[in-house]
């Protein structure tokens, strides 16, 4: 298997801990994976980018321009920003719900993330997930990362076998939330079909 995935979201959101649930899980199928984080100022609510190659295709961390089979979005405006790697036939799961920058704060610029949708709908094939929606049915608005995983599962788009992922969470995540991701990771999965 060969496959580009690339997640984005904002400081916070679990991308990192995403990112690595892929790759570790692509490695149990006896994949090769190369991976990559940009985190910046992600402490701050700054972006943050991972890249996980998976397969021989693969030379180096970081994904080529136009090369994403997948983009898994936590938030409207880093799917915007990261558009460029995605391929023709690629596919962008999207969190619907923005997470306002500090300038919003300071000055109202009535962003909502609904332009950003928008375009991404005009640009290439999408999936739009409501990250509130989900949380608030779980309870805990920690896990919409392990659910985001969860719709990249449901589509078949991610090429991760189910049992190595769940392998993965109960390996990589604290033992009191393992329950609460797993049901995360089958809520988003129910998601995509």
């Amino acid at each position: 298997m060969n496959k580009d995935i690339l997640l984005c979201g904002v400081g916070g959101q679990g991308t990192v801990l995403a990112s690595k649930l892929i790759a570790s899980a692509a490695m149990r199928d006896g994949n090769i994976v190369h991976s990559a984080e940009t985190i910046g100022m992600a402490q701050r609510g700054g972006s943050v980018t991972s890249h996980v190659r998976i397969g021989d295709k693969a030379s180096a961390p970081l994904i080529p321009l136009g090369s994403a089979d997948l983009i898994l979005a936590f938030e409207p405006s880093e799917a915007v920003r990261n558009l460029k790697y995605l391929k023709k036939d690629g596919v962008v799961i999207v969190n619907s719900v923005p997470v306002k920058p500090v300038t919003e704060s300071l000055k109202s610029t009535g962003y909502d993330g609904s332009e950003m949708i928008e375009y991404l709908k005009k640009k290439c094939s999408v999936i739009v997930v409501d990250a509130e929606k989900i949380c608030g049915e779980l309870g805990s608005s920690k896990v919409f990362n392990v659910a985001i995983l969860g719709v990249a599962l449901g589509t078949g788009k991610a090429g991760l076998k189910k049992d190595h992922v769940v392998a993965e969470i109960r390996e990589r995540v604290k033992e009191r939330f393992v329950d609460l991701n797993l049901r995360a990771l089958e809520k988003g999965e129910s998601l995509a079909n």
